[in-house]
């Protein structure tokens, strides 16, 4: 593990493997850079690969207020670490927080997005109204498990009885254990889950290669939400991996990805 300081002073923490041409992976909700260990295994023969935790996860610290602007600074000064410019690999809601620092005019070469769970039309409910402000107000309160289960109901669509199945596994206090930062997952998809395309528009600022993937066993609205990303970026390429969901299989992944970034 080593660690950089993010402008605002903040410890972010990050492993670093392979040489050639730097990939970042941004990891989406619940998860730290443990979740990227086997991607990062695959890619590190042909790229430096850099995993890390995002703020308030794993070993980074935190600092209030939050803001999104602090973690595209977090990702500024990671690039800034690994040689003054890099390509992104986004996950989930890290694919949004990958399009925010290159619209923000970051030195990122490529993007290659999966599955940023945009919701476009009508195929599904919106997140409620008051979506980042009650997952805040849980976690601050101490109900790190309501939090938890407020989003894997009304963003991620698990059922309920799913849900009270995982609260017994183990993965559950890990999960509970960063349910503050499900906020900042909300804050940096914006309105992007309101079930309108109009706010894909400010990405079409975002100019360089970017690769859009989707599982093909995935709902509906996720791939007309990546669909409409991919009609408004200007240099894009969609892919779908046939019988694949938001936990796609890195085998699949990574050769896709290599490819990708190594062009």
């Amino acid at each position: 593990m080593q660690t950089i300081t993010s402008n605002d002073g903040t410890t972010i923490a990050y492993d670093q493997t392979g040489s050639g041409p730097t990939v970042i992976l941004v990891g989406g909700a619940l998860s730290d850079r443990s979740a990227a260990g086997q991607i990062a295994a695959l890619l590190a023969p042909h790229f430096t690969v850099v995993s890390y935790d995002r703020r308030g996860r794993g070993d980074s610290g935190d600092t209030v207020p939050y803001a999104v602007e602090r973690e595209i600074e977090d990702i500024g000064a990671l690039i800034r670490a690994v040689g003054g410019s890099a390509s992104l690999y986004g996950m989930s809601s890290g694919a949004v927080l990958c399009l925010r620092a290159a619209a923000h005019g970051l030195p990122v070469t490529r993007l290659a997005l999966y599955e940023p769970p945009l919701i476009v039309d009508d195929t599904r409910p919106a997140v409620p109204a008051d979506y980042v402000s009650h997952l805040g107000e849980l976690a601050a309160s101490g109900r790190r498990d309501e939090a938890v289960e407020y989003f894997l109901t009304n963003a991620a669509e698990v059922p309920a009885a799913m849900v009270a199945q995982m609260r017994q596994t183990p993965m559950w206090p890990g999960m509970a254990a960063i349910a503050h930062t499900l906020a900042y997952d909300g804050a940096i998809m914006g309105d992007a889950m309101s079930g309108s395309p109009e706010p894909l528009k400010q990405f079409a600022t975002v100019t360089i290669p970017t690769l859009v993937m989707d599982g093909g066993a995935s709902a509906e609205w996720m791939h007309h939400g990546v669909a409409a990303l991919a009609a408004v970026l200007p240099q894009s390429e969609r892919r779908t991996f046939a019988g694949q969901t938001h936990a796609v299989d890195p085998n699949l992944l990574v050769p896709a990805l290599i490819e990708f970034f190594s062009a």
